[in-house]
């Protein structure tokens, strides 16, 4: 029998065999060859809500989160109760910038697994992005609730109170995520900058030599540094007009 009459005598195993090969360049990777692999399984059996569904994911990694969607949404119309593929939905469509048409897949995906503390921070994300804020903060408070030593929750809370200028309120969550976890380093840049923002600038200055002692590499280093001898250079300046 040839080659071809076996890929056609037996087109469902051949399917598996493709999946498989398709698989393991996925775990290498490799995701232009996974792809070409899952496209031809799927030219012999289309049903397959699977090979969709890590289509989707191949082309989220390669960035093309148009096709990502595309194919995700072709996983759903096969399998409607699976909570990865909503998930991944909705984060492609926050990586394609359509963060409102991320939520109603997040949603759900909570549905679906209401343990799971992740589609429930991205729910958060994808309204503060739509500029929901209240709504966002609404539902990190409800995770922290529900989830006590979730980090990532407090985290972009603190983040959104900071940007809409609640210092206090951020710093108080801040120090909140210190209690949890004193080696989060930085939360102590956060509450520098709060402490900073409303007028506290020695304690600023103690909190961000903390983070500087912790985390010196860090990319919010070099502002710190700059922070920090510009309040220097202010307190030296009161000092000589006190003097005058």
């Amino acid at each position: 029998m040839t080659k071809k009459s076996q890929y056609m005598s037996n087109p469902v195993q051949e399917a598996k065999n493709l999946c498989q090969k398709a698989d393991e360049f996925m775990k290498k990777s490799a995701y232009k060859e996974a792809i070409s692999n899952y496209l031809s399984a799927l030219m012999l059996k289309r049903d397959n809500a699977k090979s969709y569904f890590n289509l989707g994911v191949c082309y989220k990694h390669m960035k093309n989160y148009s096709k990502a969607i595309h194919y995700l949404e072709k996983s759903i119309k096969l399998d409607e109760e699976n909570y990865d593929t909503y998930f991944e939905l909705g984060i492609c469509h926050l990586l394609n910038g359509i963060p409102c048409g991320a939520i109603k897949n997040f949603i759900k995906a909570i549905q679906l697994n209401p343990e799971n503390p992740d589609a429930i921070l991205q729910l958060g994300i994808s309204h503060e992005l739509c500029e929901e804020y209240d709504m966002a903060l609404m539902i990190y408070q409800k995770l922290i609730e529900n989830s006590p030593e979730y980090i990532k929750a407090y985290d972009h809370k603190s983040s959104l109170l900071m940007k809409m200028e609640h210092y206090k309120e951020a710093s108080v969550i801040l120090n909140k995520i210190m209690q949890i976890d004193p080696t989060y380093y930085n939360a102590y840049a956060g509450i520098g900058i709060c402490l900073d923002k409303l007028g506290k600038k020695s304690e600023a200055q103690r909190y961000y030599r903390k983070f500087l002692l912790n985390k010196p590499e860090s990319s919010q280093a070099s502002f710190v540094k700059t922070r920090i001898q510009k309040l220097k250079e202010q307190n030296h300046t009161s000092k000589i007009l006190s003097l005058v």
